[in-house]
């Protein structure tokens, strides 16, 4: 199976500032760059992840959104959404990201990268678009695009094709995922086979909560 990389976004120093809130300042807001751009550890080369608590850090260095998915929305919102808009480094064509199925494996340009989790949205991401009920709206349609884990360093250009060289049998994808920690709660016993894959800082927690819902 493969795609194609549309655009690579960072945010570089174009931070969002928010008023009162803490941190006062987000990386969501990014732009597509020319180029090749640098894959690091736990990021692109360029890009900022502000708040770590909460975004980036190994199983989340990268965000990928289809153009596909921003289509859909282009028209819900009757506006242009431009590579960048949903706070995604890589604006992907071809691919059905809810359905990536979580530890998969993508070769993009001399990288390799790890799907490891849905993209759960939150109140920054409705300030960006400065759509109120965003956050309920995102949910109820389920179009999560997937967060990656860098397995190997290297570049990334637009244009790269995406190709999906290794798929775990569990068969639990990111919307899989995405529905259990939102509007489908029981089913977060589906996504026991995946928790290698799921970052280590939310692993712990998935696993106390699926071991409360079948005990």
């Amino acid at each position: 199976m493969t795609g194609r990389v549309e655009a690579v976004c960072v945010s570089g120093s174009d931070l969002l500032p928010l008023p009162g809130k803490r941190p006062a300042s987000t990386g969501i807001r990014k732009r597509p760059v020319t180029g090749r751009v640098a894959v690091l550890e736990e990021t692109l080369d360029g890009d900022r992840q502000v708040n770590r608590k909460h975004h980036g850090g190994e199983g989340q260095a990268v965000y990928a959104y289809a153009a596909e998915d921003a289509a859909w929305w282009e028209a819900e919102l009757d506006r242009d959404l431009p590579a960048g808009s949903f706070g995604e480094n890589l604006r992907t064509t071809g691919l059905d990201l809810t359905g990536a199925v979580l530890g998969e494996h993508w070769a993009v340009g001399s990288a390799l990268f790890e799907v490891t989790a849905p993209r759960i949205p939150c109140a920054n991401f409705a300030r960006f678009w400065d759509v109120p009920d965003l956050v309920k709206r995102f949910t109820a349609h389920g179009a999560s695009g997937a967060y990656l884990r860098v397995l190997r360093t290297g570049d990334v250009g637009a244009g790269d094709r995406v190709e999906v060289v290794h798929r775990p049998g569990h068969g639990v994808t990111a919307g899989t995922l995405f529905r259990a920690l939102t509007t489908q709660r029981s089913r977060l016993v589906e996504v026991e086979p995946a928790l290698d894959a799921v970052p280590h800082k939310d692993r712990d927690n998935l696993a106390r909560r699926i071991a409360a819902l079948v005990g």
